[in-house]
């Protein structure tokens, strides 16, 4: 028999603390997609989980932690979509595939994946985020194994999640009806032809022409170092005056 509800019984109390924290997070989200970070106030998010707003602090402690919360759930969705490619003999054509992989990710969930990637916080450490980015190291070691990393390993990782992160939100700020998602396949090969010996498929004409947009475009990508900026910066300096 179903189990009833003592008298001022409300729904979160009768549903295990998980369900409701996802319950909470995915009705951030909600907020988030329709109205924007202005729109998300406690008040809204615990009408849309249908909770009461004590729940929210009890779970979350403020506005912040859901907010990485929401984050977090974003990293894991991006994580398991990662987990979907199996690996082939190929490993830079493994690589090509990840970057178009996290590009769509990046397109198809710009809300979650802003939180990700839009508003750097060094001092959030998610497990999750390790993970996300020991399988791109390992990726990153199947091609310096196979003779092909031109940069150390190090240096190859930090220059693929910025520089894919920087192309996602410099596409994101576009207006849909003119975002030209060409540009990511264009930087993708810049990419690829800085970082490893592999030749770029013969869709790219001019790669050339291809460094010098990027180089247009380095100041809008806000989450490479200054470091990174630099040597980024020479390498494409050399591709684009190659002859």
């Amino acid at each position: 028999m179903p189990q009833k509800k003592s008298p001022g019984q409300t729904p979160e109390m009768s549903t295990s603390r998980n369900d409701i924290r996802e319950r909470i997070i995915k009705a951030a989200i909600h907020v988030l997609k329709k109205g924007g970070r202005d729109a998300l106030t406690t008040r809204s998010v615990s009408a849309a989980a249908k909770v009461q707003a004590p729940t929210l602090y009890r779970l979350f402690g403020d506005m912040r932690g859901l907010l990485d919360a929401v984050a977090e759930y974003g990293f894991i969705a991006a994580f398991n979509k990662k987990k979907e490619q199996k690996p082939s003999p190929d490993p830079i054509d493994d690589l090509r595939k990840a970057w178009d992989s996290h590009i769509t990710f990046g397109l198809e969930n710009p809300v979650l994946y802003v939180l990700m990637f839009g508003e750097p916080r060094p001092e959030l450490s998610l497990p999750i985020i390790e993970k996300s980015k020991l399988l791109l190291a390992e990726l990153i070691h199947r091609i310096a194994v196979a003779g092909q990393l031109k940069v150390t390993e190090t240096r190859a990782a930090e220059l693929i999640y910025s520089f894919s992160s920087g192309i996602v939100l410099s596409l994101l700020a576009m207006p849909e009806e003119i975002r030209d998602t060409t540009l990511s396949f264009d930087a993708r090969e810049v990419l690829v032809a800085a970082i490893t010996n592999n030749t770029p498929p013969e869709k790219v004409a001019n790669i050339g022409s291809v460094a010098i947009t990027m180089q247009a475009l380095l100041p809008s990508v806000p989450s490479l170092s200054e470091g990174e900026r630099h040597l980024l910066k020479e390498l494409l300096d050399r591709i684009s005056n190659q002859k």
